[in-house]
Formats: C-alpha cells, sequence, structure tokens
C-alpha cells in the first residue's frame, strides 16, 4: 500500500508540478508551479491604510465589550467592523457607495446565516447554506470587481454564524449590533477625505506614470513584454479612479492630462522621457498642486480626451457579468460543501473552517488556485503555531484577549500585500482567538480542529477545482480577442478618415488600449486553465503587436507623442485595417 502511494504521489509531482511556467498550449493539463509560490513581494503602496482602518473601526466595538463584559457579542460587532478594509483603492465619492454596498452585503448574508441558524442545527444542512452563500459573494464580489479582501472575509462571517448557538429572539438584536458597527466602519473609511480629498485618484495616477516609466525603461532594454502589461493594466486602472471621482475639477482635468501622458507612453515608449514619469508621480504622492504637463491646457485639450465620448458608451449588463462566472461559482459551492462535509465526516467540531478554507482558494484558474492554496495551507499552518505562542499571553485576560486580536488585524493586513501566507501568519491565530470570546477553549482541540480542517479544505477544494472545468475560458479569450480586433480596426479607420473629431479619435484610442489590456488579462486567465481546447496564442500576439502600433500612431496623430512626425504613407501602412 504504501508502495502504490508513493508511487501515485511521484506521477502527480511529475506530471503537474513544476518550478517552471506551462509551456505547450496544446496540453489538456499544464505543470503546478512551485518556484514562487511563497516569495514575498513588495508592499502595497497602502497596505497602512486597510491595517489602521481596520483596526480602528474594530477597536471602540470590542474594548466597549469587554468593559460591558459581553464579548460574546463580538462575533457580530465585528462582522460590520471588518468592512472598513474594502474599497480603500477607490474616490471617495465612490468609496460611499461600496462602503455602503459591502455593509448591506455583509447584513444580508448574516442574516441568511442567523436566520438558518435558528430555524436547524442539522450540520448537513447548514454546511449546505454555507457552500452557497460562499458561491453567492464569490460571484457578487468577482462581478462587481470589490477587490481585496473580496468574498473571504464575507464568507467567513456568514459561515461562522451558521453553526453558532442561534434563537430567533435574538436575531434582530445581532443584526443591529452588526448594522451600527458597519456605520462606525463606513465613517472610518471615509474620513481620510477630510485630510487629503483626491488622494484616491492621485495615488492611482501616480501608480500609472510609474508602471509607464517602468516600461519605458524595459522596452528600451529589449524586455518589455511583462513592464507593458503591468503599466497598460495600471493606466486602465488609473482610468477607472479617475472617471468615478466625481464632478469634472480643475484637480480631475489635471490628473486626466497626466494619465494621458502615461498612455501615451505606453503606446511610444521610445518618444518618452521616463524621469519626467517619475518626477510627475512624485509630486503627486504630497499634498501640493497637481502638476501639470508643459504645454498642455486643460480647456483645450478636454475635447481631445474624449472622456465625455467614453463615459457616454454603455457598460455591459451585471447579469452577462456574473453569467460568465457561473464556473467559478459553481467550483466553489462544490467544493466548500465537499470540504464541510469531509470535515463532518472526520470528525471536526467547526466545519466551517474547512468551509471558507476551500471558499479561499478560488482564483481565476486552476493555477492560481493550486498556488493560493499552497499559501494557505503554509500560512494557516504556520499561524497556528503563532496562536500556540500567543495562547500563555492571550489568556491573561479578556482585555489581553482582545488586545492580541487587534494587533493580529493590524498584522494581518500590513503581511497580505507581500504574500497571502504572510498575511495567514496573522488571519489565523485571529480567527482562533475569536472563537474564544464567548469563553477560553482547549488550546490544544482549536489548533487540531483548525490544522486538520485546514489541509481538509485545501485538498478537497483543490479537487473541486479540477473537476469543474471552465470550459469557457477558450471563449472568453476569443471574444476578447475579436473586441481588440474590432477596436484596432475601428481605430485604424478613424485615422484614415481626413476629417476625424478629435474626441472620437481619442475615445477609440482609449477602447483600443482597454481592450488589448484586457486581451492580456484574459489570456493570462485562460492559460492557466485545465481541460481546454488549444488556445490562439499566436493570434494573441499578433493582435497585440498590431494594436500597439495602432495606439503609436494615434497618438502621434493626436500631437501627443513628443517622437517625430512619420508621415501618412507610413502610417497607413502600419495600422491598415
Amino acid at each position: 500500500m504504501s508502495r502504490f502511494v508513493s508511487r501515485f504521489i511521484s506521477r502527480f509531482i511529475s506530471r503537474f508540478v513544476s518550478s517552471t511556467t506551462p509551456a505547450s498550449p496544446t496540453r489538456r493539463t499544464r505543470p503546478l508551479p512551485l518556484s514562487g509560490v511563497l516569495r514575498a513581494g513588495r508592499p502595497s503602496d497602502i497596505w497602512f491604510k486597510p491595517a489602521l482602518s481596520g483596526l480602528v473601526a474594530v477597536a471602540p466595538p470590542n474594548l466597549t465589550l469587554v468593559a460591558l463584559d459581553r464579548l460574546d457579542l463580538a462575533m457580530y460587532t465585528m462582522a460590520g467592523s471588518l468592512c472598513a478594509l474594502y474599497a480603500h483603492n477607490r474616490p471617495y465619492r465612490a468609496r460611499a457607495g461600496v462602503l455602503a454596498l459591502v455593509v448591506l452585503g455583509m447584513l444580508g448574508g448574516l442574516a441568511v446565516a442567523l436566520l438558518t441558524a435558528s430555524l436547524t442545527t442539522n450540520a448537513l444542512l447548514l454546511v449546505a447554506v454555507g457552500a452557497l452563500l460562499a458561491a453567492v459573494q464569490k460571484a457578487l464580489c468577482d462581478a462587481t470587481r470589490i477587490g481585496p479582501p473580496g468574498n473571504v472575509v464575507l464568507t467567513f462571517v456568514s459561515s461562522a454564524a451558521l453553526f453558532a448557538p442561534q434563537t430567533a429572539g435574538r436575531v434582530p438584536g445581532h443584526l443591529a449590533l452588526c448594522l451600527a458597527a458597519g456605520a462606525w466602519a463606513w465613517l472610518v473609511g471615509m474620513a481620510p477625505a477630510l485630510v487629503r480629498p483626491h488622494g484616491p485618484e492621485r495615488r492611482a495616477t501616480a501608480q500609472a506614470l510609474t508602471a509607464a516609466a517602468a516600461h519605458v525603461e524595459a522596452a528600451a532594454a529589449g524586455d518589455g513584454t511583462h513592464a507593458r502589461a503591468a503599466a497598460a493594466a495600471a493606466v486602465q486602472a488609473a482610468w477607472g479612479t479617475v472617471l468615478t471621482a466625481g464632478a469634472r475639477s480643475t484637480t480631475r482635468s489635471a490628473l486626466e492630462l497626466l494619465v494621458v501622458r502615461a498612455e501615451v507612453a505606453l503606446a511610444a515608449p521610445a518618444d518618452t522621457d521616463p524621469a519626467r514619469l517619475r518626477t510627475w508621480a512624485r509630486a503627486l504622492r504630497g499634498t501640493g498642486p497637481v502638476p501639470v504637463p508643459e504645454g498642455e491646457h486643460t480647456a483645450a485639450t478636454r475635447e481631445l480626451l474624449g472622456v465625455d465620448v467614453e463615459l457616454a458608451a454603455p457598460r455591459p449588463p451585471l447579469r452577462r457579468t456574473i453569467t460568465a462566472l457561473a464556473p467559478i461559482a459553481t467550483r466553489t459551492a462544490l467544493g466548500c460543501a465537499l470540504a464541510g462535509y469531509a470535515s463532518l465526516a472526520v470528525g471536526v467540531g467547526r466545519p466551517y473552517w474547512a468551509l471558507v478554507t476551500a471558499a479561499a482558494l478560488y482564483q481565476a484558474n486552476v493555477t492560481l488556485t493550486w498556488s493560493r492554496g499552497v499559501q494557505r495551507v503554509v500560512g494557516n499552518l504556520g499561524g497556528v503555531l503563532v496562536f500556540a505562542a500567543l495562547v500563555p499571553l492571550a489568556h491573561a485576560g479578556r482585555l489581553a484577549l482582545v488586545l492580541c486580536c487587534l494587533a493580529l488585524n493590524f498584522g494581518a493586513e500590513a503581511l497580505m500585500s507581500r504574500n497571502y501566507w504572510l498575511g495567514s501568519l496573522c488571519v489565523t491565530p485571529m480567527a482562533l482567538l475569536v472563537v474564544e470570546f464567548p469563553g477560553l477553549k482547549d488550546p490544544g482541540v482549536l489548533m487540531t480542529e483548525r490544522a486538520t480542517d485546514t489541509v481538509i479544505g485545501a485538498l478537497v477544494g483543490f479537487v473541486a477545482a479540477i473537476a469543474v472545468t471552465n470550459r469557457r475560458a477558450g471563449d472568453h479569450l476569443a471574444h476578447a480577442l475579436s473586441a481588440a480586433e474590432r477596436a484596432r480596426e475601428h481605430t485604424a479607420r478613424l485615422l484614415a478618415g481626413p476629417r476625424t473629431a478629435p474626441a472620437e479619435l481619442a475615445a477609440a484610442r482609449r477602447t483600443l488600449a482597454a481592450a488589448l489590456a484586457d486581451l492580456r488579462a484574459t489570456a493570462d486567465a485562460a492559460s492557466g486553465e485545465w481541460w481546454q481546447r488549444a488556445l490562439p496564442y499566436e493570434r494573441v500576439v499578433s493582435a497585440e503587436r498590431t494594436g500597439h502600433r495602432t495606439l503609436a500612431a494615434t497618438v502621434r496623430r493626436q500631437g501627443l507623442s513628443a517622437g517625430p512626425d512619420r508621415g501618412a504613407d507610413d502610417t497607413t501602412e502600419d495600422v491598415r485595417p
């Protein structure tokens, strides 16, 4: 038996696990990477914002409950307080609405969980409800691009509430606590607007300029593929931030001009000075006036930007986006349900830990899901050891227990952006300490159950990811490819026309840039998916090459590039539809 197991493991590793990225586009399965999965990256530019916001949002309610000797209610206040972790990359006008939706989503998931728990104690039914909630939360968070921490916090709260003792009469009071803490979290998230009202859009523009400068330098060195994809994503994120910042103002118009300069650098790197881009980016980091590129005038350039034309374009309906996410939602529902049932079969008292572990795994494709699974297992098992080290201090009293949780909450957000497993080193002991808010438990039992559920959830969750294939990934890539080709042909026709309106050409340029960024993201996602037909990599590369040539011709036609004029004949030859 042992010989069979060892042979199976060796074959699995040799076939599916590799220290390099996938090579062949015709394989039905792709090697699973090991190198770099646990490597710590650079921290996010705003790591301190969710860390401090979470601390400020969680501390007052929990300390108040300590003073009232009602720490057993902390689960409900923390549900609302944790909403402060969201939307830190959104401008404040958009953030107000997003945070309100997060609070309502948290309240809705908690309400379903509490009502279910008050009506039944059947563990099989509770796991099923938890799995369905997890799938809905995953689909909605991905469809709305809510951003970190995504669906994991929502799923953790609703799953934990399902297995907490509950009666129907106490549900309204518990929901009121969540709503009150959520209102406080909303105020915490919006408070920085009083000091730096344009902070998010300034920061997004600075990131786009910095990424564009890196692309220019990489292109000069002859290796600009990865840097170009990163710069394109940063530019699209900057547009998404600036264009949702509210009514046009002098500051917003100046930021639009700077994003255009980043976009020009992306299209024509040879004509761009990266030092100027970095200088503008540094100027945006502070609170001083927004720099305006020399020779640019907001009033004269506004029509050129074509922003109003772009804003008037219809957006795809949310229903279509959610439909496209059906395979991942199905994976989540199946994986969470099987993980919970496997935990029950083993005899673990808290199957929601396995359920949440499975829910946390699912990313855009199987390869990324594998990487997240490795990070989750390593981080959770390491976090169990951190919990063991903290137990003597945390059990010194109720106040010590809460202070340890607050410190771990801050540490989790400070480390999460560097690598998921580093953040899990703090999240896991924090979750174990929260279990002890109603009363202290046996640390050994808690550690054993958490470790067991982590392994079960990761294994079963990954098997579900392999079993539920996303065969639509190839279709999504084909649609993205067609959209990019149509956008390029439309832009090329406008370039060939002698009387094309500047605003129309600018809007077409930005549509093409967005289509190319979406094509690259879709191709990356599809390349890590299993059990699908061969992908049209050569056609993708060709579409990207011709698309970026068309972008370069467009910025020269608009006079946005500092490079030499190429002449109409040469431009037409490069960008002909």
